[in-house]
């Protein structure tokens, strides 16, 4: 059973908790100290960005994130290494990477894929990857044991939801809102509507991302869906406390994870 499917089953029903944090920000060895952090904290999944000089689906926070990493140097291999750090002491915390396709296309999609498995990853999203052309990667993320996670936005047809629902493994990452992570238009009415209509095409836990940035937006959307997404508001904890990074992040999530309880 993979780490994401035994981690939602553990939970029964208590909702989960995924941050997200850009590997590399605002160096490899702090994005250690926060990954500890989260879990310390509260965070039952990690998401590890993989730095991208293009992000097309981020808001201005998480960009200045991808620029600090990519400044130091960070590539797709540092971010592998640095999840099989993790999981020298940690072998329980599912780790997703969350990025664009164009780092995993370089490295090429079985070697990518084999070298996830052993570093620890547990699921994949790349965000600029539609169902019409992901074949070659989710066949070689199945055969390595690697979830394949999708997003599905505010806009995307119940046809298309259920094509998703066909490919998809370990969650489904709904998009709460039209636009970039960090927006702030959170409709938890809207949310719920449109999981009601993706339940129907699919049995997987889903969790809600972009534009949760409290624990009253956690709290909301926690009575709805089966995982809060957390990554801006963390990413701007980071950027904004130098040197007390992980403490940070760490009393953020804590109060997240209170809010999802």
């Amino acid at each position: 059973m993979s780490r994401i499917r035994q981690t939602f089953q553990n939970l029964n029903d208590t909702k989960a908790l995924i941050t997200y944090i850009t590997a590399g920000d605002p160096d490899l060895d702090t994005t250690l100290a926060l990954m500890h952090a989260m879990v310390e904290n509260g965070a039952d999944i990690i998401e590890l960005g993989i730095p991208f000089s293009d992000p097309m689906a981020d808001g201005p926070v998480i960009q200045r994130a991808a620029e600090r990493a990519l400044a130091q140097g960070v590539s797709l291999k540092d971010v592998l290494a640095l999840t099989a750090r993790f999981r020298e002491t940690d072998q329980t915390t599912p780790v997703v990477l969350m990025g664009y396709l164009n780092p995993v296309h370089k490295i090429g999609y079985a070697g990518f894929a084999r070298a996830a498995a052993e570093a620890g990853v547990d699921g994949v999203l790349t965000v600029d990857s539609p169902i019409e052309t992901i074949a070659p990667l989710h066949a070689e993320l199945k055969a390595n044991g690697l979830d394949c996670i999708f997003l599905v936005a505010p806009t995307t047809s119940e046809a298309r939801m259920a094509a998703v629902g066909k490919l998809a493994s370990g969650f489904v990452y709904y998009v709460s809102l039209k636009g970039v992570t960090g927006s702030a238009r959170l409709d938890t009415d809207e949310v719920s509507r449109k999981i009601n209509i993706l339940r129907r095409h699919t049995s997987l836990p889903i969790g809600v991302g972009f534009g949760i940035s409290d624990a009253d937006g956690a709290r909301k959307i926690a009575a709805v869906a089966d995982a809060v997404i957390v990554g801006s508001r963390i990413v701007k904890e980071i950027e904004s406390n130098p040197g007390r990074e992980a403490e940070a992040a760490g009393a953020l999530i804590k109060t997240l994870k209170d809010a999802v309880r």
